[in-house]
This record gives structure tokens, sequence and C-alpha cells, in this order.
């Protein structure tokens, strides 16, 4: 399935339920905030990779959903502003002075 169409179905879901009047570009974006602090704890008290799979895939979803919402909410194309930003981080982070490391832009 593709995205457009996963959307399409995330919109029918949604739609199917009235519940777009409770889609504000606030309300989602605490949506999405809120998922993603379910995500971390998964991992709370753990290992690196001691978490459960399938929380995590339903965590993990939450917030893909939320974060579709919020672009199909403003209009914005999921595509094209994912790769502007990669376009952007790459300005910021050059290979030659960020490759295997950690450190934020404007320390390397």
């Amino acid at each position: 399935m593709t995205l457009e169409k996963t959307i399409e179905k995330l919109i029918e879901f949604r739609d199917a339920r009235d519940w777009e009047q409770f889609h504000n570009s606030k309300d989602l974006s605490l949506a999405l905030s809120i998922e993603a602090s379910e995500l971390l704890e998964l991992f709370l008290w753990k290992g690196n990779e001691d978490f459960d799979k399938d929380k995590m895939k339903d965590e993990l979803a939450d917030i893909l959903c939320f974060a579709l919402l919020l672009a199909k909410k403003n209009d914005l194309d999921i595509v094209e502003i994912i790769n502007n930003k990669i376009d952007k981080n790459a300005l910021k982070y050059p290979v030659e002075k960020a490759k295997g490391s950690s450190k934020k832009y404007n320390e390397l």
C-alpha cells in the first residue's frame, strides 16, 4: 500500500468517527508528543535494545498517524518536507565533518 493510500485510509477512519473536529494543529501536536512519550516509556529502565517490539510498533504507528494527520491538516507534502529537511541537514552536517560523530552541527 502506498503512503497516499495509507493517508486516505487514515482520513476515512477519522471521518467515519467525526473526529476531524478535534484535530486542530495544537491538539495533533500534543497527541504526537504524548505518543512519543509512550514510545520512550517502553525503554525506561531497560537496556538499549531491551523492549517489546509489538508495543513499539503500536506506539510508532500512533506517532506516524498523528504526524500524517498534522501534515494533512496543514496541507504539507510529506515527501517534500522530508526531502527538504534532508537537504538542510546535509548542509549542517557535511560528511567530511560529521561522519562518525554525534556532535551537534554547531560543535563540528
